[in-house]
């Protein structure tokens, strides 16, 4: 699987198009449509994975829905899914917002988690639909995968799971910090 990061609008949030073969997924398709679409190509799209409803993470869903008329999913998805030759497992990470979702490709050992994880911290929890006390459910969660995933953020650099549980104070358990 080819990932593609794509850096939209002033948050500079990251929009990924994930490719095999002629297909595409696109996950968190941020504010910059024009940028989206030149990445897309001639690739078929086949759905549009949402990690959150922010703003940032969504700017350009509508037109992009309009464009290709592919589903959306989304943390009220089916927990495991099958779209073309792209398997992935859905992950409720709420906590940055109560609609965070966290998709893992296990086959390609890669995860996108929105702004619920990022490298060496955490998303917010104090903006509208944030909790604490669901994040550190959600941390909980995430720690058992493999040292060895790649971790794909909504905002700045991909990490690995070992390198977050060596180096996030959050996933060490310092939650104070």
């Amino acid at each position: 699987m080819n990932v593609e990061k794509i850096v939209t609008g002033y948050l500079e949030e990251n929009c990924y198009v994930l490719s095999k073969n002629n297909t595409c997924l696109i996950i968190d398709p941020g504010d910059d449509w024009d940028k989206i679409k030149k990445s897309v190509g001639d690739k078929n799209v086949l759905a549009v994975l949402i990690t959150h409803y922010h703003f940032d993470h969504v700017g350009a869903l509508d037109a992009l829905k309009k464009e290709y008329n592919v589903p959306v999913i989304d943390y009220k998805s089916n927990s495991n899914i099958t779209i073309g030759n792209f398997n992935f497992k859905i992950i409720l990470t709420p906590g940055h917002k109560e609609d965070s979702a966290t998709y893992f490709f296990d086959d390609d050992n890669v995860m996108f988690t929105g702004d619920f994880l990022f490298k060496e911290t955490i998303g917010r929890c104090d903006l509208d639909g944030g909790n604490v006390n669901e994040m550190v459910k959600s941390i909980e969660k995430i720690k058992k995968y493999d040292a060895n995933v790649k971790i794909y953020p909504g905002h700045g650099e991909s990490s690995t799971m070992g390198y977050e549980l060596m180096h996030n104070p959050y996933l060490k358990g310092d939650y104070n910090e």
